[in-house]
């Protein structure tokens, strides 16, 4: 394996760190798909994880002492930035805000996009450690709205499969 790619046990170090520090975490993307089917499936590029704003401090100096820095994209903002190092480890976090009801409002307000608290109750196991993570329910539905590659296919057609989720035509069209 390339040395740039997240390993689950370059996760799981990342997800205990954080949490000994105080800060909430939730595994999003490919590494909550892995989590949820209890394996990795696929070499991940980067670990994508949502946090609460109010931990943004202590998240970057955690991880800026551990040589990360901004890695500035196109669609870099406020709630979803990148930190990465030079090994190039890549973390994209996705920062919320609970609301009254414990949704997590991801971006401003009026936007209107938001983690519902149903899908920050996920559960998943890496290395036999459990982790919190984004629903299966809610990866399912969150992987729509853009282009889809291969791999974001097979996370969804085998979270589906796992948890009986009824499949989007989208991703049932791309296997046939």
């Amino acid at each position: 394996m390339k040395d740039n790619l997240f390993s689950s046990k370059d996760v799981i170090a990342l997800y205990k760190e954080l949490i000994n520090t105080g800060i909430d975490i939730w595994l999003d993307g490919g590494w909550a798909v892995d989590a949820l089917l209890g394996k990795q499936t696929r070499p991940h590029e980067d670990a994508d994880i949502v946090i609460q704003e109010k931990d943004i401090s202590k998240l970057r100096k955690l991880l800026e002492s551990k040589g990360y820095k901004d890695v500035i994209r196109d669609d870099t903002s406020d709630w979803n930035f990148v930190l990465g190092d030079n090994k190039g480890h890549l973390v994209d976090i996705h920062v919320i805000v609970f609301d009254d009801k414990k949704n997590g409002i991801y971006g401003p307000k009026e936007n209107g996009k938001m983690y519902p608290v149903d899908s920050l109750a996920g559960k998943g196991i890496l290395n036999g450690i459990e982790v919190k993570c984004i629903s299966p329910e809610y990866l399912v539905k969150f992987h729509s709205g853009y282009e889809l590659q291969d791999k974001d296919h097979e996370d969804v057609l085998a979270l589906c499969k796992k948890f009986k989720i009824d499949c989007q035509e989208e991703y049932e069209k791309k296997t046939s």
